[in-house]
Parts: structure tokens; C-alpha cells; sequence
């Protein structure tokens, strides 16, 4: 049974119309003694509801998409998907769910990255799970009481242009989006949603917000504000960038296809920051209708078989799972310098580091 996509690129999901139906009407005929009237008596026996899961997913469809068809053929559950637009589909997918908090429609939301199923934790719209398959991920990427559980990460890496910089002269910082020398010649997708609004809020937690703002403005001064990281990635792999900051996976679909670019992994020196891993998220929404088999997703996309068809695809994820087997293509935080943050901590700064990053870069190009 194939997973469904009910609104792809949709902002609002239509209310799926459950089906009632009758299994058998018996009559018979009852003579009735002291009257001798009939009396037709029916009796019906509802079908039980129609095994469905409904996963909001910011996560690529082309990648999302197999896994969840695996799922429904091993279990016989349809999995009915809602995904959104590149540019702002884990905003849209999170104010969605905020929405419609009343009388959730999504059952299992699966978040390709960390900061806004936070902040559906915060507004108590999780529900706790407690699942054996979630032990086998390090604390720093789950919740502490169960409301979320992050696996296969993605990095925040420069993706290079090698046809444009030579190697001596090739960037390691993402300071170096700030650099004069490579004015409107390297891009940033615009931090206000996805991974790249992840990793300002961690930087804003950071660094402080004095330190972040400055660096936000230097970044708009002299950088290209393209629409996603899929198309940094693009754009540099084309020549028309030397180089940008973007996402592991969109920047091997670039090295995948023969294009010209090196991945580097940035602020790897002794009082560097270190790389940005971002995790995939997954949370059951609390008051969902379909909580069970919302849970049972939830515990076969947390295996290590699941994790590993991410890590070996397309995507390239990282592995969280510490029984995930799988040899990653990229590197990891336990090969490179990780940055060390605090998701908690970071979402709590967004809400202020938004206001300031809207009025920065609503309409930069």
C-alpha cells in the first residue's frame, strides 16, 4: 500500500471523511402472541475504521516518500502525507499544526530539522512517547521527557566551486561569507526558515544577540539571500557562485552528479566554533486520532535499517543511532569538530531572533 500525498505544497490538509459503513443487515419476523402485529427488527455491525497515519513531513518527499511506502507495505497502515513548499515548508508544516491545535489533523510530524518541533513542544502540542527504539540516540538530539527524538543529521557546510577557487584560497569559516573579497560571489539561503533559521538561532544562543546581529548584517551586505539551500548548492555547482552555506545533502547531489564542488566543513580550528549537525525530528502530535499507529511509525523510522536506507541514499544523512551500521558518506561529529549546542536553549532565542532577522532579510535578494 502506497503512501498518499494529500496536499503537496498545500498549506491547509482537508479533513479526511472517516467512513462508516455496514457490515450486514439480519431482519426477521417475530410473531407477536398477544397482538399478532410484526415487527421488523435490524441489526447492523460497524466495519472497524480504515488503518490510515498522517505525517506532516518538511523532509524531501523523493527521499521521505519510499520509506513511508515500506512502512505501509509491512503493515498494511496508509500513510496519508502533507508536505510544503522548499523555501518555507518546516514553517509551514509547524504553524499548520499550531492551527489546527484544537483538532489535530496531523498525527506524526517528521521535521527535517530541530527548532520548530521544539517550539511544539513548548506550546505542549507533543505527546510523550515512550519507545525502546529511542535509547540508541545520544541525549543531545532527544527530548528529556520523550515529546521528540532526533535521527539522520545533516551538517552546515561551505560547498565550494573548485572550477572558480583554487584550493589555497578556498574558504573554512562561515565568517567568510562575511569577507570582502567574495562580495555577491558566495550566497546564504534566507535564515527565516529551515535549517538555515536552525542555525541562526543557535548562533544568536551562542554568540549573544550583539555578536549575532552583527554578523546577520555583515552576511546581507555581502553575500547573495537565495530562497533555499537547494539552490545555494545549485547555483555554486553551475559557476555562478565560488561558493555558499548549505546543507550536506544538497550539496552531494551536486558532487553526486559530477559537478565541480568540494564540501568543507567549516570553523574546525582550536577556538572555532566547529560544524552544525542538525538532526531530523519526529513527535506524535497529542489528541491526534490515529496515536497508535502513530507510534508504531514513529518506532520503524527510529530503527537502524530505517536510518541506514538514509544514510546510504541519496541524502546522505548522517547516523545517529549508535546501532546503525551503515557507513556514512559524509563525515560526522565524531570525525570533524562538532559545534556544541543547546536546541532548548536555542529555541528560546527565536522568537526575538526572528523579529530581527525579518526585518533584515524579508525581500533580500
Amino acid at each position: 500500500m502506497a503512501a498518499t500525498n494529500l496536499a503537496n505544497g498545500a498549506r491547509h490538509l482537508s479533513p479526511r471523511e472517516f467512513k462508516n459503513t455496514i457490515n450486514g443487515r439480519c431482519r426477521g419476523w417475530q410473531a407477536l402472541l398477544l397482538c399478532g402485529a410484526v415487527l421488523v427488527v435490524g441489526c447492523s455491525k460497524p466495519q472497524p475504521q480504515p488503518q490510515e497515519v498522517v505525517v506532516y513531513t518538511a523532509h524531501d518527499d523523493v527521499f521521505s516518500g519510499p520509506i513511508l511506502e515500506g512502512f505501509s507495505e509491512q503493515t498494511g497502515v496508509e500513510v496519508l502525507t502533507k508536505t510544503d513548499t522548499e523555501s518555507t515548508k518546516t514553517v509551514g508544516l509547524a504553524e499548520a499544526i499550531l492551527a489546527e491545535r484544537e483538532r489535530p489533523r496531523c498525527d506524526l510530524f517528521w521535521n527535517n530539522e530541530v527548532l520548530h518541533t521544539i517550539r511544539l513542544d513548548k506550546e505542549g502540542l507533543l505527546e510523550r512517547v515512550d519507545l525502546p527504539e529511542a535509547a540508541d540516540y545520544p541525549a543531545q538530539y532527544k527530548s528529556s521527557d520523550g515529546t521528540w527524538v532526533g535521527f539522520a543529521a545533516r551538517a552546515r557546510v561551505l560547498v565550494v566551486n573548485t572550477n572558480r577557487v583554487m584550493e589555497s584560497r578556498r574558504p573554512k569559516s562561515i565568517h567568510d561569507l562575511t569577507d570582502p573579497q567574495w562580495r555577491d560571489q558566495c550566497a546564504i539561503a534566507k535564515p527565516l526558515f529551515g535549517t538555515t533559521a536552525t542555525h541562526a538561532a543557535c548562533l544568536f544562543d551562542t554568540w549573544g544577540d550583539e555578536e549575532a546581529k552583527k554578523f546577520f548584517e555583515q552576511v546581507k551586505a555581502n553575500a547573495k539571500i537565495l530562497s533555499g539551500n537547494r539552490d545555494v548548492a545549485r547555483r555554486v555547482a553551475a559557476g555562478e557562485l565560488a561558493f555558499g552555506l548549505t546543507d550536506t545533502d544538497d550539496a552531494m547531489v551536486e558532487m553526486d552528479a559530477g559537478s565541480p564542488v568540494a564540501i568543507i566543513y567549516p570553523d574546525q580550528g582550536e577556538d572555532e566554533l566547529g560544524t552544525l549537525f542538525i538532526p531530523n525530528t519526529l513527535a506524535v502530535i497529542k489528541g491526534s486520532a490515529h496515536q497508535e499507529n502513530a507510534k508504531r511509525l514513529m518506532a520503524y523510522l527510529l530503527r537502524p535499517e530505517t536510518e541506514a536506507l538514509l544514510v546510504r541514499g541519496e541524502s546522505a544523512q548522517i547516523p545517529l543511532n549508535t546501532k546503525t551500521t551503515a557507513v556514512p558518506r559524509v563525515e560526522t561529529p565524531e570525525t570533524v569538530k562538532a559545534m556544541q549546542v543547546d536546541f532548548e536553549a536555542a529555541a528560546d532565542k527565536w522568537n526575538a531572533a526572528y523579529e530581527f532577522l525579518r526585518e533584515e532579510f524579508t525581500g533580500a535578494t
